[in-house]
């Protein structure tokens, strides 16, 4: 692992200590801070970054190939941890949002945070520029598809529990309207139909949205912190360690047979997908159970365990990618 990414991960793991303290003192009081951090982060930070993303892609410059050849696996995997948690909590013993965040928590990367550095360190300027392609989707594709899912379940949970008397169609209806109107979705429809429009950002409106987008990462590192200062890994280290296997070993290589033997990928653009696929859980997951309020200590456990795996697994798949060629 390069000097670069190490000391990334360093400062990652500082902050995350930082924001420990600052949970075990309450020095943000003690009415449930780390629950306004992450409302803040879903409601103010996270849609500026993803509308300004969005708004600014170079569609026509996409490498479509390589990004279709990630995203298959990625959401295959996605779909098969949503189905099987959907079937394991047939009876409700966990709140009906626990597939949608387990699934998240299962592939949903570090892209920024460890991935930019990872990717300029070892690949260069043109690995990073794939890379970067791939982020530029990553949070857009994975969030609306959970969202979608997460909100058909919690629509089903509430007619199952006789809350709602509404028609079939009007449950559909309103279910489809919270997938719209919703923090996540939304910014990303809005942002694409910025970009088909063809309309430049005014200068005024893209220093505004680069300047909230700046906070997403600090913030989320904070909050990790302060999760785990209130909720420990107690009873939840057990599903953080399936989760950090199904991230950094079964992702990464569903990846890569895809990838490679798929979509026939190799050399760089090859190297590229499948280390980005071995990133470890990104903040986002503990974001997304938040605002569910669904099994935040295991997301929490998830991303620190995995974080800490990352510095052995990396290694590994980039030896398998070296034996590849």
């Amino acid at each position: 692992m390069s000097t670069l990414v190490f000391f990334k991960l360093v400062a990652i793991f500082v902050v995350v200590a930082l924001g420990w303290v600052v949970g075990k003192a309450g020095w943000l009081g003690q009415n449930d801070p780390a629950r306004t951090l992450a409302n803040a982060a879903y409601y103010i930070f996270v849609p500026a970054l993803l509308f300004r993303t969005t708004a600014r892609i170079d569609l026509q410059a996409m490498p479509w190939g390589t990004v279709i050849a990630f995203f298959v696996p990625v959401l295959t995997l996605l779909i098969g941890v949503y189905l099987w948690e959907r079937r394991a909590n047939r009876h409700g013993s966990l709140p009906a949002a626990a597939p949608s965040v387990r699934a998240i928590s299962a592939t949903f990367g570090n892209s920024v945070q460890v991935g930019i550095p990872f990717a300029a360190a070892l690949f260069g300027e043109a690995g990073l520029a794939i890379h970067v392609a791939l982020v530029s989707l990553h949070a857009m594709t994975l969030l609306t598809v959970l969202t979608a899912l997460v909100e058909l379940d919690l629509a089903r949970a509430r007619r199952t529990a006789g809350h709602s008397n509404a028609h079939l169609l009007k449950t559909l209806g309103r279910t489809l309207r919270n997938t719209i109107v919703h923090p996540v979705v939304l910014p990303v429809i809005a942002g694409l139909a910025w970009n088909l429009a063809g309309l430049p950002l005014p200068t005024v409106a893209d220093e505004i949205l680069a300047t909230l987008a700046q906070a997403v990462v600090p913030l989320c590192l904070v909050l990790i912190g302060m999760s785990l200062a209130y909720y420990g890994v107690k009873g939840a280290a057990r599903g953080a360690v399936v989760i950090s296997v199904l991230k950094l070993m079964v992702l990464p290589a569903m990846v890569l047979a895809m990838a490679h033997w798929g979509f026939g990928l190799s050399g760089l653009p090859l190297a590229v997908v499948v280390m980005m696929a071995a990133l470890p859980v990104g903040s986002n997951a503990l974001i997304f159970s938040q605002r569910y309020e669904t099994l935040e200590a295991e997301a929490t456990a998830a991303i620190v365990f995995s974080t800490l795996g990352f510095v052995m697994t990396a290694s590994v798949w980039l030896a398998v990618l070296a034996w590849l060629g």
